[in-house]
Protein backbone atom coordinates (compact mmCIF):
# COMPACT_ATOMS: atom_id res chain seq x y z
CA UNK A 1 0.00 0.00 0.00
CA UNK A 2 1.07 3.77 -0.17
CA UNK A 3 -0.38 6.73 1.40
CA UNK A 4 -0.52 9.78 -0.73
CA UNK A 5 -3.00 12.75 -1.07
CA UNK A 6 -5.66 14.01 -2.77
CA UNK A 7 -4.55 17.37 -4.79
CA UNK A 8 -7.81 19.42 -3.64
CA UNK A 9 -6.29 18.78 -0.02
CA UNK A 10 -2.48 19.34 -1.10
CA UNK A 11 -1.52 22.91 0.05
CA UNK A 12 -1.16 25.44 -2.71
CA UNK A 13 -1.83 22.87 -5.15
CA UNK A 14 -3.60 25.29 -7.05
CA UNK A 15 -0.27 27.79 -6.55
CA UNK A 16 2.09 25.78 -7.41
CA UNK A 17 0.57 23.68 -10.42
CA UNK A 18 0.93 19.95 -10.65
CA UNK A 19 4.57 19.38 -11.53
CA UNK A 20 5.91 21.47 -8.50
CA UNK A 21 3.14 19.89 -6.89
CA UNK A 22 4.80 16.27 -7.32
CA UNK A 23 7.84 17.41 -5.61
CA UNK A 24 5.84 18.93 -2.69
CA UNK A 25 4.51 15.35 -2.57
CA UNK A 26 7.73 14.08 -2.18
CA UNK A 27 9.03 16.81 0.10
CA UNK A 28 6.19 15.40 2.76
CA UNK A 29 7.32 11.95 2.14
CA UNK A 30 4.18 10.80 0.53
CA UNK A 31 3.42 8.39 -1.68
CA UNK A 32 1.34 9.84 -4.67
CA UNK A 33 -0.65 12.47 -5.80
CA UNK A 34 -4.82 11.61 -6.08
CA UNK A 35 -6.17 14.21 -9.27
CA UNK A 36 -10.09 14.50 -8.88
CA UNK A 37 -10.59 14.81 -12.60
CA UNK A 38 -7.32 14.30 -15.48
CA UNK A 39 -8.27 17.99 -16.08
CA UNK A 40 -6.71 18.65 -13.06
CA UNK A 41 -3.75 17.90 -14.34
CA UNK A 42 -4.26 19.83 -17.47
CA UNK A 43 -7.56 21.16 -18.43
CA UNK A 44 -7.34 20.93 -22.26
CA UNK A 45 -5.66 17.09 -21.83
CA UNK A 46 -2.95 17.92 -23.74
CA UNK A 47 -0.65 15.01 -24.63
CA UNK A 48 2.87 16.29 -23.98
CA UNK A 49 1.59 17.95 -20.80
CA UNK A 50 -0.10 14.38 -19.12
CA UNK A 51 3.26 12.67 -20.23
CA UNK A 52 5.24 15.37 -18.04
CA UNK A 53 3.23 15.18 -15.51
CA UNK A 54 3.23 10.77 -15.73
CA UNK A 55 6.97 10.81 -16.32
CA UNK A 56 7.91 12.84 -13.39
CA UNK A 57 5.58 10.83 -11.07
CA UNK A 58 7.31 7.73 -12.25
CA UNK A 59 10.90 9.59 -11.61
CA UNK A 60 9.40 10.58 -8.01
CA UNK A 61 8.24 6.65 -7.46
CA UNK A 62 4.78 8.16 -6.61
CA UNK A 63 1.80 7.04 -7.67
CA UNK A 64 -0.64 9.03 -10.21
CA UNK A 65 -4.72 8.89 -9.77
CA UNK A 66 -6.82 10.42 -11.79
CA UNK A 67 -10.85 10.52 -12.16
CA UNK A 68 -13.43 11.70 -14.69
CA UNK A 69 -15.86 13.44 -12.44
CA UNK A 70 -19.37 13.93 -11.63
CA UNK A 71 -21.31 11.87 -14.00
CA UNK A 72 -24.75 12.55 -12.44
CA UNK A 73 -26.60 14.61 -15.49
CA UNK A 74 -28.96 16.89 -13.36
CA UNK A 75 -25.96 17.84 -12.07
CA UNK A 76 -24.36 18.81 -15.30
CA UNK A 77 -24.44 22.47 -15.08
CA UNK A 78 -22.64 22.74 -11.85
CA UNK A 79 -19.51 21.59 -13.80
CA UNK A 80 -18.95 22.96 -17.26
CA UNK A 81 -15.58 21.90 -18.37
CA UNK A 82 -16.89 18.14 -18.57
CA UNK A 83 -18.93 19.51 -22.04
CA UNK A 84 -16.97 21.99 -23.09
CA UNK A 85 -13.69 19.47 -23.44
CA UNK A 86 -16.32 17.19 -25.43
CA UNK A 87 -16.74 20.16 -27.32
CA UNK A 88 -20.31 20.95 -26.42
CA UNK A 89 -20.95 16.83 -25.90
CA UNK A 90 -20.58 15.68 -21.98
CA UNK A 91 -20.31 12.21 -23.16
CA UNK A 92 -17.79 12.91 -25.69
CA UNK A 93 -16.22 14.76 -23.18
CA UNK A 94 -15.78 11.52 -20.12
CA UNK A 95 -14.63 10.00 -23.06
CA UNK A 96 -12.32 12.26 -24.24
CA UNK A 97 -10.61 11.80 -20.36
CA UNK A 98 -10.91 8.70 -20.23
CA UNK A 99 -8.54 7.84 -22.89
CA UNK A 100 -6.49 10.69 -21.96
CA UNK A 101 -6.02 9.08 -18.47
CA UNK A 102 -5.80 5.55 -19.96
CA UNK A 103 -3.00 6.80 -22.46
CA UNK A 104 -0.82 7.89 -19.40
CA UNK A 105 -1.10 4.96 -17.35
CA UNK A 106 -4.25 5.67 -15.52
CA UNK A 107 -6.84 2.92 -15.28
CA UNK A 108 -8.62 3.77 -12.05
CA UNK A 109 -10.67 6.61 -12.36
CA UNK A 110 -12.98 8.68 -9.99
CA UNK A 111 -16.49 9.63 -10.46
CA UNK A 112 -18.96 10.88 -7.90
CA UNK A 113 -22.52 10.74 -7.71
CA UNK A 114 -23.53 14.81 -7.03
CA UNK A 115 -22.01 18.09 -5.40
CA UNK A 116 -22.31 18.86 -1.54
CA UNK A 117 -23.25 22.11 -1.20
CA UNK A 118 -22.08 23.49 2.27
CA UNK A 119 -23.74 26.52 2.57
CA UNK A 120 -27.10 24.78 3.15
CA UNK A 121 -27.32 22.99 6.56
CA UNK A 122 -29.44 19.27 6.90
CA UNK A 123 -30.30 17.21 3.51
CA UNK A 124 -30.67 19.94 1.76
CA UNK A 125 -27.10 20.66 1.35
CA UNK A 126 -27.03 16.83 -0.94
CA UNK A 127 -28.45 16.13 -3.94
CA UNK A 128 -30.14 13.11 -2.72
CA UNK A 129 -32.85 14.84 -1.65
CA UNK A 130 -33.38 17.37 -4.68
CA UNK A 131 -36.93 18.51 -4.76
CA UNK A 132 -37.47 19.07 -8.44
CA UNK A 133 -36.25 15.49 -9.15
CA UNK A 134 -35.85 12.55 -7.02
CA UNK A 135 -33.03 10.69 -5.56
CA UNK A 136 -34.38 7.56 -8.02
CA UNK A 137 -34.26 9.38 -10.67
CA UNK A 138 -30.70 10.59 -10.35
CA UNK A 139 -29.99 6.78 -9.61
CA UNK A 140 -31.82 5.73 -13.08
CA UNK A 141 -29.38 8.41 -15.32
CA UNK A 142 -26.48 7.74 -13.45
CA UNK A 143 -26.67 4.71 -14.45
CA UNK A 144 -27.95 5.26 -18.36
CA UNK A 145 -24.46 7.70 -18.10
CA UNK A 146 -22.13 4.74 -16.49
CA UNK A 147 -23.91 2.48 -19.74
CA UNK A 148 -23.18 4.67 -22.14
CA UNK A 149 -19.34 5.12 -21.04
CA UNK A 150 -19.32 1.48 -20.40
CA UNK A 151 -18.11 0.42 -24.09
CA UNK A 152 -14.99 3.17 -23.86
CA UNK A 153 -13.70 2.02 -20.50
CA UNK A 154 -13.40 -1.38 -21.58
CA UNK A 155 -11.97 -0.45 -24.53
CA UNK A 156 -9.54 1.62 -22.55
CA UNK A 157 -8.76 -0.61 -19.57
CA UNK A 158 -10.58 1.13 -17.01
CA UNK A 159 -12.69 1.04 -14.03
CA UNK A 160 -14.97 4.17 -13.31
CA UNK A 161 -14.87 3.86 -9.74
CA UNK A 162 -18.07 5.27 -8.17
CA UNK A 163 -17.04 7.06 -4.44
CA UNK A 164 -19.01 6.36 -1.34
CA UNK A 165 -20.04 10.38 -1.29
CA UNK A 166 -22.41 12.29 0.70
CA UNK A 167 -25.62 11.62 -1.58
CA UNK A 168 -24.99 8.02 -2.44
CA UNK A 169 -25.30 4.72 0.44
CA UNK A 170 -23.18 1.84 -0.51
CA UNK A 171 -26.08 -0.36 -1.06
CA UNK A 172 -27.02 1.40 -4.07
CA UNK A 173 -22.98 1.46 -5.26
CA UNK A 174 -23.23 -2.35 -5.39
CA UNK A 175 -26.41 -2.44 -7.39
CA UNK A 176 -24.77 -0.15 -10.04
CA UNK A 177 -21.94 -2.42 -10.23
CA UNK A 178 -24.15 -5.27 -10.80
CA UNK A 179 -25.96 -3.80 -13.48
CA UNK A 180 -23.04 -2.18 -14.83
CA UNK A 181 -20.38 -4.62 -14.87
CA UNK A 182 -17.31 -5.05 -12.31
CA UNK A 183 -15.17 -5.66 -14.89
CA UNK A 184 -15.25 -1.65 -15.66
CA UNK A 185 -16.78 -0.62 -12.82
CA UNK A 186 -15.55 -0.46 -8.71
CA UNK A 187 -15.36 2.07 -5.78
CA UNK A 188 -13.55 5.02 -4.35
CA UNK A 189 -14.01 4.19 -0.62
CA UNK A 190 -14.26 7.81 1.31
CA UNK A 191 -13.78 6.22 4.90
CA UNK A 192 -15.97 9.04 6.54
CA UNK A 193 -18.73 10.02 4.06
CA UNK A 194 -21.02 7.14 4.57
CA UNK A 195 -21.20 8.49 8.21
CA UNK A 196 -23.77 11.17 6.17
CA UNK A 197 -25.99 8.42 4.87
CA UNK A 198 -25.87 6.96 8.64
CA UNK A 199 -23.67 3.85 7.66
CA UNK A 200 -21.20 2.44 10.15
CA UNK A 201 -17.52 3.03 8.42
CA UNK A 202 -15.99 -0.41 9.60
CA UNK A 203 -19.76 -1.93 7.94
CA UNK A 204 -19.31 -0.17 5.10
CA UNK A 205 -15.72 -1.68 4.71
CA UNK A 206 -16.68 -5.35 4.47
CA UNK A 207 -19.52 -4.41 2.38
CA UNK A 208 -17.32 -2.55 -0.10
CA UNK A 209 -13.87 -4.28 0.23
CA UNK A 210 -13.51 -6.37 -2.82
CA UNK A 211 -14.78 -3.58 -4.85
CA UNK A 212 -12.63 -0.92 -3.77
CA UNK A 213 -9.99 0.15 -6.64
CA UNK A 214 -9.67 3.78 -5.11
CA UNK A 215 -9.59 5.94 -1.61
CA UNK A 216 -10.38 8.88 0.70
CA UNK A 217 -9.12 8.49 3.52
CA UNK A 218 -10.92 10.79 6.11
CA UNK A 219 -11.69 11.06 9.40
CA UNK A 220 -14.68 13.25 10.83
CA UNK A 221 -16.27 14.73 14.39
CA UNK A 222 -20.01 13.29 14.92
CA UNK A 223 -22.04 13.46 17.55
CA UNK A 224 -25.27 14.71 18.87
CA UNK A 225 -26.80 18.76 18.66
CA UNK A 226 -30.04 20.59 17.19
CA UNK A 227 -31.24 18.67 14.12
CA UNK A 228 -29.69 15.74 14.44
CA UNK A 229 -25.93 15.17 14.07
CA UNK A 230 -22.87 17.23 13.93
CA UNK A 231 -20.14 16.50 10.91
CA UNK A 232 -17.03 18.08 10.91
CA UNK A 233 -13.87 16.71 9.40
CA UNK A 234 -10.90 15.95 11.75
CA UNK A 235 -7.86 14.36 11.66
CA UNK A 236 -6.85 10.79 10.64
CA UNK A 237 -7.01 9.00 14.17
CA UNK A 238 -8.55 11.99 16.32
CA UNK A 239 -12.23 11.20 15.24
CA UNK A 240 -15.38 8.82 14.86
CA UNK A 241 -13.56 6.73 12.09
CA UNK A 242 -12.43 2.83 13.42
CA UNK A 243 -8.85 2.92 11.11
CA UNK A 244 -7.37 0.12 13.08
CA UNK A 245 -10.32 -2.21 11.97
CA UNK A 246 -10.65 -0.64 8.11
CA UNK A 247 -7.36 -0.68 6.75
CA UNK A 248 -6.41 -4.35 7.59
CA UNK A 249 -9.65 -4.96 5.99
CA UNK A 250 -8.57 -2.69 2.64
CA UNK A 251 -5.06 -4.41 3.06
CA UNK A 252 -6.13 -7.78 2.77
CA UNK A 253 -8.84 -7.79 -0.22
CA UNK A 254 -6.30 -5.31 -2.48
CA UNK A 255 -2.92 -5.21 -0.77
CA UNK A 256 -1.66 -2.74 -3.01
CA UNK A 257 -4.57 -0.38 -2.65
CA UNK A 258 -3.02 3.16 -2.84
CA UNK A 259 -4.50 5.13 0.31
CA UNK A 260 -5.71 8.62 -0.28
CA UNK A 261 -5.90 10.98 2.35
CA UNK A 262 -8.47 14.03 1.86
CA UNK A 263 -8.26 15.92 4.58
CA UNK A 264 -9.23 19.74 5.43
CA UNK A 265 -7.57 22.04 2.68
CA UNK A 266 -6.51 25.18 3.81
CA UNK A 267 -8.13 28.55 3.54
CA UNK A 268 -6.14 29.71 1.02
CA UNK A 269 -6.32 27.01 -1.27
CA UNK A 270 -10.29 26.49 -0.29
CA UNK A 271 -11.90 29.85 1.17
CA UNK A 272 -14.83 28.77 3.51
CA UNK A 273 -18.32 29.61 2.76
CA UNK A 274 -20.72 31.33 5.44
CA UNK A 275 -22.06 28.52 7.30
CA UNK A 276 -19.51 25.41 6.99
CA UNK A 277 -21.77 23.64 9.44
CA UNK A 278 -22.60 20.05 8.62
CA UNK A 279 -26.02 18.49 9.85
CA UNK A 280 -26.71 14.94 9.38
CA UNK A 281 -30.91 14.56 10.17
CA UNK A 282 -30.80 11.76 11.22
CA UNK A 283 -33.62 11.69 13.47
CA UNK A 284 -35.70 13.81 10.61
CA UNK A 285 -38.85 11.07 9.15
CA UNK A 286 -38.06 12.47 5.48
CA UNK A 287 -34.01 11.43 5.87
CA UNK A 288 -35.57 8.04 7.13
CA UNK A 289 -37.74 7.56 4.74
CA UNK A 290 -35.13 8.25 2.14
CA UNK A 291 -32.64 5.37 3.93
CA UNK A 292 -34.86 2.41 2.86
CA UNK A 293 -31.47 0.34 2.60
CA UNK A 294 -30.78 1.28 6.51
CA UNK A 295 -31.22 -1.69 8.99
CA UNK A 296 -31.24 -1.98 12.06
CA UNK A 297 -28.39 -4.12 13.28
CA UNK A 298 -26.23 -1.25 11.29
CA UNK A 299 -27.90 1.78 12.78
CA UNK A 300 -28.10 0.18 16.15
CA UNK A 301 -24.22 -0.49 15.78
CA UNK A 302 -23.95 3.51 14.64
CA UNK A 303 -25.25 5.11 17.02
CA UNK A 304 -23.73 2.99 19.57
CA UNK A 305 -20.19 4.33 17.91
CA UNK A 306 -21.50 7.59 18.61
CA UNK A 307 -22.33 7.59 22.09
CA UNK A 308 -18.87 5.88 22.59
CA UNK A 309 -17.38 9.06 20.82
CA UNK A 310 -19.10 11.55 22.72
CA UNK A 311 -18.29 10.26 26.04
CA UNK A 312 -14.45 11.16 24.56
CA UNK A 313 -15.72 14.50 24.15
CA UNK A 314 -17.90 14.81 27.66
CA UNK A 315 -13.96 13.69 29.31
CA UNK A 316 -11.97 16.62 27.21
CA UNK A 317 -10.40 13.93 25.40
CA UNK A 318 -11.58 15.26 21.94
CA UNK A 319 -12.76 18.81 21.52
CA UNK A 320 -16.15 19.88 20.63
CA UNK A 321 -17.45 21.09 17.49
CA UNK A 322 -17.24 24.60 18.85
CA UNK A 323 -13.76 23.97 20.80
CA UNK A 324 -11.73 22.26 17.29
CA UNK A 325 -14.04 25.80 15.44
CA UNK A 326 -12.10 28.37 17.80
CA UNK A 327 -8.79 26.47 17.98
CA UNK A 328 -8.27 26.22 13.90
CA UNK A 329 -10.00 29.43 13.32
CA UNK A 330 -10.19 31.55 16.11
CA UNK A 331 -11.64 34.57 14.63
CA UNK A 332 -15.68 35.67 14.61
CA UNK A 333 -16.33 36.67 11.44
CA UNK A 334 -15.17 34.95 7.91
CA UNK A 335 -12.99 37.66 7.12
CA UNK A 336 -10.12 36.56 8.30
CA UNK A 337 -8.88 33.05 9.39
CA UNK A 338 -6.18 31.10 10.83
CA UNK A 339 -6.22 27.95 9.19
CA UNK A 340 -3.92 28.07 6.66
CA UNK A 341 -0.82 26.42 5.17
CA UNK A 342 1.31 25.31 8.39
CA UNK A 343 -1.84 24.03 9.90
CA UNK A 344 -2.81 22.10 7.38
CA UNK A 345 0.76 20.46 7.13
CA UNK A 346 0.07 19.58 10.55
CA UNK A 347 -3.13 18.16 9.86
CA UNK A 348 -1.57 15.66 7.13
CA UNK A 349 1.15 14.93 9.25
CA UNK A 350 -0.59 13.89 12.34
CA UNK A 351 -2.71 11.65 9.92
CA UNK A 352 0.17 10.18 8.05
CA UNK A 353 1.61 9.23 11.24
CA UNK A 354 -1.85 7.26 12.53
CA UNK A 355 -2.33 5.49 9.56
CA UNK A 356 1.79 4.27 9.75
CA UNK A 357 1.31 3.08 13.21
CA UNK A 358 -2.05 0.67 12.22
CA UNK A 359 0.14 -0.38 9.13
CA UNK A 360 3.51 -1.66 11.69
CA UNK A 361 1.34 -2.69 14.28
CA UNK A 362 -1.01 -4.91 11.56
CA UNK A 363 2.34 -6.31 9.77
CA UNK A 364 1.09 -4.31 6.81
CA UNK A 365 3.52 -2.93 3.75
CA UNK A 366 2.78 1.06 3.83
CA UNK A 367 5.09 2.91 1.32
CA UNK A 368 5.69 6.70 0.99
CA UNK A 369 8.26 8.57 -1.01
CA UNK A 370 10.41 8.42 2.06
CA UNK A 371 9.64 5.27 4.26
CA UNK A 372 8.80 1.73 4.19
CA UNK A 373 7.39 -0.57 6.91
CA UNK A 374 7.85 -4.07 5.99
CA UNK A 375 5.44 -7.05 7.24
CA UNK A 376 7.29 -8.72 10.22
Amino acid sequence: MKLGIDSQKLPEFLKRGPLASLDHVKELGLGGLFFPTVLDMNPTLDKSALRDIRTKADELGLYLEAGVGKINPYCSAEAPEFRAIGGGDVILGFTRMIEASAAIGCRELWISPGNFKSEYRGRLANDRFRTDVTWDEQLLAIEKVLLKLTPVARANGVHLNMETHDEITSFEILRLIEKVGEDCMGIVFDTANGLQRGEHPVYVAKRVAPYVRQTHIKDAYVAHATGGLDFQTRPVGRGIVDFATIIPILAKAKPDLNLSLEVAASVEDKPRKANPRQCIEIDDPIWRAGHPDLNAEELEAYLSMVSVFEKHVASGEIPDWEAYEASHYGYPTYEKQAYGFGEAITFIRSSVRHIETICADNGITLSTSTTKRQAA
